[in-house]
């Protein structure tokens, strides 16, 4: 199957592109859903894919819901899928520390309710979730009570996010063998109408410039999301797809672990940022091209239902 990169996929193109992959992974707000709206057609080309014998998974960053808050959420919306088909950065976060780190000890957690399930559902306790109020007006920052049993700073989406947080992180990772981890580096988070908020990676900025040095992140674009993938289902590189609405992170994930990438404009990133980035000389721009763009993975039915 030869094109050129960032083409258009439609007529026959688009069942050579499916029979060439066993396997597809979707992002999900801006690809199969917007909201709590699923695009249209798009739980029609999830059920169909896995009729025609097609494995299908799901990779978000979004931190704030567990694996079953996620299936529950899709089923609802007309998607038949699995609570183990569902890879978020709350789930590949605690298998990173479990499975990679080894970790021994507890977690200081800068991050979602959510997050602390999946860490409690792999044996990892944690403690942080939630507000930490200050009180008093002469507080010794430096010096504020940390619990000897951490052995790690875990930092996701927290909206209780905090001076005292931040302080508390820098604290903890000044100890020596603290390690540290991100879920994610999506400085913003799209809405609808074209407005955003801040993202994780703005809160993860903060304690890295705090600490003074860098978190190992599990999100999009490392590789470990698709590692936690291939590892439990057999993925093969070569056979897979990776469907997203962004280019710094969907499809620089595929980029970076040798998938094919499908652009879907249903989202944040256009045709034309990809274009820009290919005819940039930055090398991690061009991973940032994918191989093919559509309007919406609605465009993917004629060739299912054929």
């Amino acid at each position: 199957m030869s094109a050129s990169k960032c083409s258009r996929l439609s007529g026959t193109l688009v069942k050579q592109l499916l029979d060439s992959v066993d396997s597809v992974l979707f992002d999900c707000d801006g690809v199969i859903w917007r909201g709590d709206q699923a695009v249209p057609g798009a739980s029609q080309v999830i059920n169909l894919l896995k009729e025609n014998g097609k494995k299908v998974f799901f990779v978000t960053n979004n931190s704030t819901k567990t694996r079953k808050m996620y299936a529950d959420k899709m089923s609802k919306l007309g998607f038949n899928v699995k609570e183990e088909e569902v890879f978020g950065t709350a789930y590949c976060c605690a298998t990173y520390l479990k499975t990679v780190c080894k970790l021994e000890g507890k977690v200081y957690l800068v991050g979602s309710d959510a997050m602390r399930q999946e860490l409690e559902a792999v044996g990892i306790q944690q403690t942080g979730v939630g507000p930490d109020l200050v009180f008093g007006k002469q507080l010794d920052w430096a010096n504020v009570p940390l619990d000897a049993d951490v052995k790690a700073v875990v930092v996701g989406f927290d909206e209780h996010f905090s001076y005292m947080k931040m302080n508390r992180a820098l604290q903890y990772l000044s100890q020596p063998g603290c390690l540290f981890v991100g879920t994610n580096r999506d400085t913003r988070l799209p809405l609808e109408g074209g407005k955003a908020v801040p993202g994780t990676g703005c809160l993860l900025k903060a304690v890295e410039t705090a600490a003074q040095c860098e978190a190992q992140t599990v999100g999009k674009p490392n590789h470990f999301m698709f590692d936690c993938v291939a590892s439990q289902f057999g993925v093969e590189r070569d056979r897979c797809l990776m469907v997203g609405d962004r280019l710094d992170t969907d499809i620089l994930l595929g980029s970076n672990c040798g998938l094919k990438t499908l652009l879907t404009l249903t989202g944040v990133s256009t045709v034309a940022d990809a274009e820009a980035h290919q005819k940039s000389g930055c090398a991690e721009r061009h991973g940032m091209v994918p191989d093919y763009y559509v309007d919406s993975i609605a465009d993917l039915l004629p060739a299912l239902q054929g």
